[in-house]
């Protein structure tokens, strides 16, 4: 990660080096704030970010899972988002809001306790940087909606994450994929999962998944190319019989799967349908499609 210039901390452009938080905040100890993951892309008429509303709509719904009051409304941060980026004079990247409980008093209980808000950006690649990618089914199941509110980006959720992240670092495989509570497919540990039948696309049902604004946005093209998409329980073998499997996922975009457990899928190269979602997803996210305007927001320099 290279640091930018600025970052927004509650309300104020700050130094990238300055914008830090006292060693005992809350948050930090107990895992009780919220975040986003957005991605902002270079286009034809400059900077723009990719569903910036929907995201921040999502911070909110989030904090409210955990009844944390953002002291800024969804339009100022919104405006503070693209601000930033003309600030720190970036074209293409990343933008990592925050929210959490700050430095106060220890114990689970968070009321009363300074909430603070920042918004980061940096230049950020491809974060699976591999054509395809072989992932294994991880030994941890998936958090389930039955201890916590699963499709909040609560910063605690993501210790979940972190032990299948771990779990394959050192191995052949490039990513992990949890199963839910009933032993069917929910997601990768940063990814939302799709299989091509027939082509017809299908995706684990809300329940057990975070909802992500990049699997809808997929859903949304793959329907306007013609195609069916169900949202139905994916078994392992399922996955491991289709056509075609791939994640999606702000950070990851659309990534073709390999092999699920060393079994191949399909011929075992990137099939027509993910090349195709691919390919217009790209178009879509720098401006290239009439159905974008409703979900860039551009930087105004």
């Amino acid at each position: 990660m290279e640091p930018t210039e600025k970052i927004w901390f509650n309300g104020k452009f700050v130094n990238w080096q300055d914008a830090t938080v006292h060693s005992l905040t809350h948050s930090l100890h107990y895992g009780g704030g919220v975040f986003e993951g957005i991605r902002f892309y270079n286009t034809e008429r400059g900077p723009a970010v990719f569903r910036l509303r929907d995201h921040i709509k999502r911070l909110a719904y989030s904090a409210e899972a955990l009844q944390v009051e953002i002291p800024y409304s969804i339009d100022d941060l919104c405006r503070a988002t693209t601000e930033l980026i003309a600030v720190n004079q970036i074209s293409e990247g990343y933008i990592r809001p925050l929210v959490f409980f700050g430095y106060g008093r220890l114990g689970l209980n968070p009321q009363d306790l300074p909430v603070e808000t920042l918004i980061a950006c940096w230049a950020w690649g491809r974060y699976l940087p591999y054509e395809m990618v072989d992932v294994k089914v991880s030994k941890y199941r998936r958090i389930s909606p039955d201890t916590t509110v699963a499709d909040a980006k609560i910063c605690g959720n993501y210790v979940n994450s972190i032990l299948a992240v771990l779990e394959v670092r050192g191995t052949s495989y490039h990513e992990a994929l949890f199963l839910d509570a009933s032993g069917n497919i929910a997601e990768g540990p940063g990814e939302n999962f799709f299989i091509v039948e027939n082509r017809t696309v299908v995706t684990p049902p809300e329940g057990a998944i975070l909802p992500g604004i990049t699997r809808d946005t997929v859903m949304e093209l793959a329907r306007g190319e013609g195609l069916k998409v169900m949202e139905e329980k994916i078994p392992v073998e399922r996955a491991q019989a289709a056509d075609e499997c791939f994640f999606t996922g702000t950070a990851a975009e659309v990534v073709p799967i390999r092999s699920i457990d060393d079994k191949t899928i399909g011929d075992g190269k990137p099939g027509e349908i993910t090349r195709m979602l691919q390919v217009e997803y790209k178009k879509l996210v720098t401006g290239k499609l009439d159905s974008e305007s409703n979900y860039l927001s551009y930087v105004k320099k």
